[in-house]
């Protein structure tokens, strides 16, 4: 594939998924978009619930079913390594924007918290929610997640390398802060509609699921190594009472 034309593809790929990112902030918190998980399309309950249960299915399975090893095995005989990740990532941003599109709205009320400090509390954990999953991006590669890294090696003819397992700051804490971060910014509501509820339960049920499908393939590709980081630092919630790691498998932060 031409080297160029790789970096345009990543690039512009790329901008999609922070365009889907900023929206998402908004459409979750409701605040600026035009469409907001309070403000989408109005429909009957009965049609908002299917619809809204089928977006949010088609974002699992493609988010989840192209991340697994063997897909991207298969995958990447029709689609040139370089692009893989950015194409996952653009497929991603897209199922994100149709959701955001085409969401119907729920708007009965099923907590409305009127009291100013609670109110204060749960927008400043909102905002903490969302800045937690930006710097987990970067505390394990954020270009390379999002593709950039690879269409830049691709570009100065570089093979691609993966990136050693280490364990930064809040990956310290938790073993996904990130997926930490997306739950609280989706339950901190001031005002919690059913459409929100609906949107919370389903992303924290996927978001459970997907952890148990990424730890499988990091204990398959990693071995004792993430078996000695997983025995010593909690799943999800900080501090949580866990196994102590046997002598001479705790994992080498980085």
């Amino acid at each position: 594939m031409n080297r160029s034309l790789a970096v345009g593809y990543g690039a512009v790929c790329y901008l999609v998924f922070l365009v889907a990112f900023l929206y998402a902030i908004g459409f979750v918190g409701n605040i600026v978009v035009p469409r907001s998980i309070d403000a989408g399309i109005d429909a009957p309950i009965a049609e908002a619930v299917v619809v809204n249960v089928l977006l949010l299915g088609l974002f699992a399975v493609q988010h989840s079913v192209m991340a697994r090893p063997a897909f991207k095995h298969w995958w990447t005989r029709l689609v040139p390594n370089a692009i893989e990740r950015s194409t996952y990532v653009l497929l991603s941003s897209l199922v994100l924007l149709l959701l955001f599109w085409q969401w119907r709205t729920m708007p009965a009320i099923i907590w409305d918290v009127d009291w100013t400090p609670g109110r204060i509390v749960l927008w400043v954990l909102f905002a903490a929610g969302w800045v937690t999953v930006l710097l987990s991006t970067f505390m394990i590669s954020h270009f390379d997640l999002f593709g950039l890294r690879q269409v830049y090696l691709a570009w100065r003819g570089t093979p691609y390398t993966a990136l050693e397992f280490r364990t930064s700051l809040l990956y310290r804490v938790v073993r996904h802060p990130l997926m930490l971060g997306f739950i609280v910014a989706f339950w901190a509501a001031p005002t919690m509609s059913a459409g929100h509820l609906l949107f919370a339960v389903a992303t924290t049920t996927y978001i459970l699921i997907a952890i148990q499908l990424e730890e499988h393939d990091l204990n398959a590709a990693l071995g004792e190594q993430y078996r000695a980081y997983r025995s010593h630092v909690p799943m999800l919630i900080p501090g949580l009472h866990r196994a102590q790691a046997q002598p001479g498998t705790t994992p080498r932060p980085a």
